[in-house]
């Protein structure tokens, strides 16, 4: 292909040198066209202004609420609170109002002196809490305005929906805030315009509860809480929780889950140990980019909170705790010791068990062992696990009780081989959940854990019930609940009772209840074994071998269900054990005859057991 490009020494020779560069068509073209672009920028501009600063017009809201009554701000930190805003400015219609949902960080908020030019109208705030009782993010601008703030509101109508965890210590703070603030500054909660609407607004807030779980547990307030037992040095309680109005359901045989908080002579301990101030405002962040888990416990928080309520400091620190913590041993023979208990050597298993498992050392036991041992304390709540919900077998039933919750528990305390005397996280802090807390209610967050522990579908089936100490707990709303099945004028099959004492004049749990039941036939037979009333130690699991003929009847002729609760280590395996020596007697079975007995009996869902080590 030809070059079509001009040879610059054919153009030279074609040029005369004496003229110009530019002709005058040129320049006449070039001042064309430059006139034109000027032209072109001015006329444009003016055809399309530059919009007025936005300040005015975008971040008015009454400007917007010119078909609209109900204005419904959020502050909101993971998106709950805006949600909930949105639902209540889109469900406005149906009572013959329209509403909108406005972040208060985009609005001039001044402006809400100025809504009653609104006809009908209302401003409604749901406020989320974060962190310390702060205002969420985008609340932020609102909540300093509230602070800095004099404007008069009155005749301005307006209510708050505060959400919050109710485990929280700062607990609805920022509604709480917003609520007061507003009132100072002159609105006043409407209960006309609007009343309908105002009605589905208290029964929103009602029902948009989640159900409760262990993400959302139930306040619910102690209305009872007495000692069982009439001596000994034990402390076997029974408590009672309030759930009116919570619509929580629960059935005889399920869980309920409490929220303890840790005893605050641990938690300054080791606060002094370390040398913190407790108090200190804190916020842990997880650099794990690919972790769900952006901080080990709500933040911010303070060191005080996070030992209180989120750590677990009672329990022995596992293996990996110790060897992070190691390095912070300055001693080189506390070093030493930690990193081979957190081996997997031989000696390093038997130093952990002996000196960490056996003689039960918490991480202040530790700390207190070791004196060179000074981790800084941000790693160490690191390390330190969670705090985790306890679990306790219902002592109520629902058909009984249905807007209460029973727990029967003993308060666990003992010395441990370093002569430390070790307390119960959850049973101590019960223990001191008196009805009335200075004036005020004493409250429980818990929630409800559904169990597999249930009765039998059909009311006439035998039951058999096996359960010393606590374990009577689940049986107590078993018996409640056959004993209204009884009022209703349903066939109730037997219903027997095998329970275990120490003493029968000091903790016969329920005592005057269960002959109670016995008396009036709900019971069909209390068998009690107390096992230090005489010098041979009784235990359930004998009286079940005394009474073998009418256990192998109700098992193998009428279907009886068989139910255990208690210690797993011993008592749940020789009860087993004397299911299978029944079996093998009256049976005509071998052992491993009598143990697939037993096996397709649990198959069948006709041998249950709640039990814990």
């Amino acid at each position: 292909m030809a070059d079509t490009r001009a040879d610059p020494a054919a153009q030279s020779e074609l040029m005369d040198e004496d003229e110009p560069f530019f002709s005058n068509l040129d320049l006449f073209l070039f001042s064309l066209i430059a006139g034109l672009l000027v032209y072109w920028i001015i006329f444009r501009k003016k055809a399309e202004p530059i919009p007025e600063p936005q300040t005015t017009r975008e971040t008015s809201f009454i400007g917007k609420m010119k078909k609209t009554n109900i204005v419904v701000f959020y502050g909101s930190q993971t998106g709950t609170a805006e949600e909930f805003a949105n639902r209540l400015a889109k469900d406005a219609h149906r009572y013959g109002m329209k509403g909108m949902a406005a972040d208060p960080e985009e609005y001039d908020m001044s402006e809400l002196s100025r809504l009653t030019e609104v006809e009908n109208s209302i401003a409604i705030f749901c406020m989320a809490t974060y962190g310390e009782g702060d205002p969420t993010d985008n609340a932020q601008d609102f909540y300093d305005w509230l602070q800095e703030g004099d404007a008069d509101f009155s005749g301005v109508k307006y209510t708050v929906f505060a959400l919050g965890n109710k485990t929280y210590e700062h607990y609805n703070s920022m509604g709480k805030y917003v609520d007061k603030r507003l009132a100072e500054l002159g609105p006043w909660l409407p209960s006309d315009p609007g009343g309908d609407f105002m009605v589905y607004l208290l029964s929103f807030i009602v029902c948009s509860h989640r159900p409760f779980d262990s993400k959302n547990p139930f306040l619910a307030a102690v209305t009872v809480n007495r000692k069982l037992n009439k001596a000994g040095d034990r402390h076997l309680m029974h408590l009672e929780l309030d759930i009116t109005g919570s619509k929580i359901r629960y059935e005889s045989g399920d869980h309920v889950a409490v929220y303890p908080i840790n005893d605050s002579v641990i938690v300054n301990r080791i606060g002094d140990l370390l040398g913190v101030d407790l108090d200190t405002v804190i916020s842990l962040n997880n650099l794990d980019e690919e972790s769900n888990k952006k901080h080990p416990f709500p933040c911010p928080s303070t060191y005080r909170t996070a030992l209180t309520h989120y750590l677990d400091i009672t329990n022995p620190p596992r293996t990996n705790v110790l060897y992070e913590l190691a390095q912070y041993a300055t001693e080189p023979k506390d070093q030493e010791n930690m990193r081979k208990m957190a081996s997997s050597s031989p000696e390093g298993k038997a130093l952990y068990q002996s000196w960490v498992l056996d003689s039960c050392r918490n991480i202040l036991a530790i700390l207190e062992d070791f004196p060179s041992l000074r981790p800084p304390i941000d790693h160490l709540c690191e390390l330190l696990p969670r705090l985790q919900a306890r679990y306790y077998s219902i002592a109520s039933s629902s058909k009984v009780h249905a807007n209460s919750i029973h727990i029967c528990a003993v308060v666990v305390e003992y010395e441990t081989k370093t002569g430390r005397v070790n307390k119960g996280v959850a049973t101590n802090w019960l223990k001191n959940k008196m009805p009335t807390d200075n004036g005020h209610k004493a409250t429980v967050p818990m929630y409800i854990r559904k169990s597999q522990f249930r009765l039998p579908f059909k009311s006439t089936n035998p039951v058999i019930m096996v359960g010393p100490g606590t374990g009577i707990a689940p049986f107590m709303g078993f018996v409640q609940e056959r004993g209204w099945l009884k009022e209703q004028g349903k066939d109730v099959g037997d219903t027997v009772l095998y329970y275990g004492c120490r003493y029968k004049k000091e903790d016969f749990l329920y005592q005057e209840e269960l002959e109670e039941f016995e008396k009036t036939g709900v019971l069909t037979a209390l068998n009690v074994a107390f096992s230090r009333d005489q010098a041979e130690k009784v235990y359930v699991q004998h009286l079940l071998k005394k009474n073998k003929e009418a256990v192998w009847r109700l098992v193998h002729s009428d279907n009886a269900h068989i139910y255990i609760c208690g210690d797993a280590r011993n008592m749940a395996r020789d009860v087993q054990n004397a299911f299978y020596e029944i079996a093998e007697e009256l049976g005509g079975l071998s052992r491993s005859q009598a143990v697939d007995y037993v096996k397709k009996l649990m198959t069948k869902g006709r041998y249950s057991q709640d039990v814990w080590s």
